[in-house]
C-alpha cells in the first residue's frame, strides 16, 4: 500500500491523466521460433493517475502503440470514474472504431485497461488479485524458451535451470527446421528427465500432415504432452484434425493471437483446442481476459495465459479454469529488469503478494531510460 497516499473512500474519483512510453530491450541472445526471428522486444508502458495514485499497465507490442494511446485513448478515459475500468474499456473501444481494433489498437487498449485496474486496486488499497477475487494463492507456470537458434548447450542450461527452480513443465520452440525437430525434442527430454512435462510450440509452422506425423514422434520418442499451434491458429479445421488424431495425453493449444471475444468463441465453437490460450496484453486487458476465463468455464476447458507473467500472476489467481501461466524467458527477464516488485517464483509457481496495493510494480526509472524507444 502507498505510504504517501492512503486509500480513498469507495466513491467516484475521476481519472486525471493517462500517458504512455515505449521501451525496447535487446534479447540476451539471438532468438527464433518456427516462423519468426528477433533480437529485441518492445514494451509499451501506460501510467494512469487519480487522487494521488498511479496505476501501471503494459503490453508487449510495437512502440507506435504509445502514440495511439496518447492521441486516441487518453482523452477517451480522462475524467471517467477510476473505479469503473469496464466503462473506460467501452469508451476506448468506441474511440478506435475508425482505426480498427485487432492488432495494435487492441494491444494499446489492453495496456490502458491493465493500468486502470491497477489504479483501482491502488485507490482501494488492496492487491489486484484480491480486488479480482483470488481463488488460489499460487499460480502454476511452465518455463518457455528453447528457441530454435539455441545450441544444445544453451538449451541445456536454460531448461535445467528451470527444473532446478522447481518448474515442473518446460516448452521449446520447433518448426524452423522440421527435419531437426525430433532430435531437439529428444535432447530436451534428456535434459529435464522423466518427471517434468515437455511442451512443444510450432508457432503455426507445420502443414497438417507434418504436424500429424511429428505429433506421434514427439509423443512416442520424448513424451511431449502439449503441442501448441501445430498449424496456423487461423486453421481451425486443422487444429480440430490434430486434436482428434493426436496421441492420447497430448493437448492441442492455441489462442495467443486472440484480440476479441469473437476469436475465442469461434475457436471454441470449432472444438479446435484442448486448452485455450489468451494474452492479457492483446485480448483487451483484464476486462476481457476475465470474460475469456468465463468462456472456458462455460465449455469445461482450461485457460493458459500467454507470457507477461507479472500481470498474469495477479489476474490468473482469480480465474477458476486455469491451467498455468507461460513463464516466457524474454518477458520474465524484462519484467525483472524494468520493475521492482515482480511476483516471486517459488517451487514452480508465481505467488502474487496480497499485501501490496495493485500489482505492486514500480518502474525502475533510471534503468528503463536506457531502453527508451
Amino acid at each position: 500500500m502507498s505510504a504517501t497516499h492512503p486509500p480513498i473512500a469507495a466513491a467516484a474519483v475521476q481519472v486525471e491523466r493517462v500517458s504512455a512510453r515505449a521501451f525496447t530491450v535487446p534479447t540476451d541472445a539471438p532468438e527464433a521460433d518456427g516462423t519468426l526471428s528477433w533480437q529485441e522486444t518492445s514494451l509499451v508502458l501506460v501510467e494512469a493517475s487519480a487522487a494521488g495514485h498511479t496505476g501501471i499497465g503494459y503490453s508487449y507490442t510495437a512502440p507506435p502503440a504509445a502514440a495511439l494511446i496518447e492521441s486516441k485513448l487518453a482523452d477517451a478515459v480522462r475524467e471517467l470514474d477510476a473505479l469503473a475500468p469496464q466503462a473506460a474499456w467501452q469508451q476506448m473501444r468506441i474511440a478506435i472504431r475508425n482505426v480498427g481494433y485487432p492488432g495494435l489498437a487492441a494491444s494499446a487498449i489492453s495496456a490502458v485497461d491493465v493500468a486502470l485496474w491497477d489504479l483501482k486496486a491502488r485507490l482501494l488499497g488492496v492487491s489486484l488479485s484480491s480486488l479480482l477475487g483470488r481463488v488460489r494463492e499460487r499460480v502454476p507456470v511452465y518455463g518457455s524458451g528453447g528457441f530454435t537458434t539455441y545450441s544444445a548447450e544453451q538449451m541445456r542450461s536454460q531448461l535445467s535451470g528451470w527444473v532446478q527452480e522447481g518448474i515442473t513443465a518446460v516448452k521449446i520452440k520447433v518448426g524452423s527446421e522440421p527435419q531437426r525437430d525430433p532430435e531437439r525434442v529428444r535432447h530436451a527430454r534428456s535434459v529435464i528427465g522423466e518427471g517434468v512435462r515437455l511442451f512443444v510450440d510450432a508457432n503455426g509452422a507445420y502443414t497438417r500432415k507434418q504436424a500429424l506425423r511429428l505429433a506421434e514422434v514427439f509423443a512416442q520418442e520424448a513424451g511431449a504432452s502439449w503441442f501448441e499451434e501445430p498449424v496456423s491458429s487461423d486453421d481451425l479445421e486443422g487444429l480440430r484434425l490434430l486434436r482428434d488424431r493426436a496421441p492420447a495425453g497430448m493437448d492441442i493449444a492455441a489462442g495467443e493471437y486472440g484480440y476479441d471475444l469473437y476469436y475465442f468463441r469461434h475457436m471454441l465453437d470449432a472444438g479446435a483446442v484442448d486448452v485455450l490460450q489468451a494474452d492479457v496484453t492483446r485480448c483487451g486487458g483484464i476486462t476481457r481476459l476475465l470474460d475469456v476465463g468465463a468462456l472456458c468455464a462455460a465449455r469445461g476447458l482450461l485457460l493458459s495465459a500467454h507470457t507477461s507473467p507479472a500481470i498474469h500472476a495477479h489476474v490468473c489467481a482469480a480465474i477458476g479454469p486455469l491451467a498455468h501461466v507461460e513463464y516466457f524467458h524474454d518477458h520474465a527477464r524484462i519484467e525483472r529488469l524494468l520493475f521492482e516488485g515482480a511476483p516471486a517464483l517459488r517451487d514452480g509457481c508465481l505467488c502474487p503478494d496480497a499485501g501490496v496495493a495493485g500489482m505492486g510494480l514500480t518502474l525502475r526509472e533510471e534503468e528503463a531510460e536506457r531502453y527508451s524507444a
